[in-house]
């Protein structure tokens, strides 16, 4: 374990420059006094680090001091190369960027460990994209991955319906999520998302932005998508299902937690394994194409008007068949 924590101290020395005592303790999640035992044996091992005095003061590594990964595990080197995501970072114009940065973590690999890419290519594969959606990556999306790196505010024009608006904003970052990607930005003090292959043109200004550091790109968008779809649910069906309709349904609805919370709420079983629900819906069409899929095995209570497009539809396939 503190093997695993000197070469952690020594890396983060390495990456960052120069760091407090605070700031490691912090990184590593040990106290402070725990970092000065850790320096003085890094020291003791003959790694030059120094300790600059002062409130400007802090650790560093003497004489551009730089370690081969000889401290890698075969699982931690292996992670590495799996964590790389070339179709993303591809799409994104990054594909020449994690290449080279592979060769280079390749090259400093001790020689036992260099067919980690290998293993880990013959092993995984991350086909990111649903199934039946366009591969190509949208048009802007380099320019738009250039502008979330430099912290540079973009002008786009984006289509929304039949129209194109214009918006300027500070883009802050890119989610990819079932093949489509998002961009995340704010415009004001709000924090908005756009589709990137919505966008129909970006002009990236000269000026810089100064990022929220606190932002959380991960829970600002689970926080979205789960309120986005929730927002999309706007009215409500009752309905009977036969436990094979039950089952059935868990395929049918766009979010899982529309599952989850109408089997909780759902009736006891009567006699012959039904149960009453309530199912939110987008409308009552979405509904329909939703449900018909289900054909004997769910009965519409409510609305009056999907019931009557039900029936409609039994009468049309008793006359095909009859």
């Amino acid at each position: 374990m503190r093997a695993c924590r000197l070469i952690s101290l020594l890396l983060l020395l390495q990456s960052r420059g120069s760091m407090t005592a605070t700031e490691l303790a912090r990184e590593l999640e040990v106290s402070e006094r725990t970092v000065y035992r850790d320096v003085l044996a890094l020291s003791a091992a003959g790694v030059p680090v120094y300790a600059d005095r002062g409130r400007a003061g802090g650790y560093r590594l003497l004489g551009g001091y730089r370690t081969r990964l000889t401290g890698l595990t075969r699982d931690e080197a292996e992670a590495l190369f799996l964590s790389g995501l070339p179709g993303p970072a591809g799409e994104m114009g990054l594909a020449d960027a994690v290449a080279s940065a592979e060769l280079k973590v390749l090259a400093a690999l001790p020689p036992a460990l260099r067919d980690a890419p290998a293993r880990t290519g013959q092993r995984f594969h991350l086909d990111v994209p649903g199934w039946f959606r366009e591969t190509a990556p949208p048009r802007w999306l380099p320019e738009l991955a250039r502008a979330v790196w430099a912290d540079r505010v973009v002008t786009l024009r984006y289509r929304r319906g039949d129209r194109e608006v214009s918006r300027r904003i500070q883009p802050y970052g890119l989610v990819l999520k079932s093949g489509v990607w998002y961009l995340v930005g704010r415009v004001g003090d709000e924090a908005r998302t756009y589709r990137v292959d919505r966008v129909t043109g970006v002009e990236v200004d000269a000026e810089q932005f100064d990022r929220d550091e606190g932002f959380d790109l991960a829970g600002h968008w689970r926080k979205q998508a789960g309120s986005f779809l929730r927002t999309m649910l706007r009215a409500e069906v009752a309905v009977r299902l036969s436990p094979a309709g039950l089952r059935r349904l868990r395929h049918l609805v766009d979010a899982p937690f529309v599952y989850d919370e109408l089997v909780a709420a759902a009736s006891e079983p009567d006699g012959q394994g039904w149960v009453k629900a309530r199912l939110p819906v987008e409308s009552v069409q979405v509904a329909y194409h939703q449900l018909l899929g289900l054909g004997p095995e769910v009965e519409i209570l409510d609305p009056p008007e999907l019931r009557q497009l039900f029936a409609a539809s039994a009468d049309r396939l008793a006359a095909l068949y009859r």
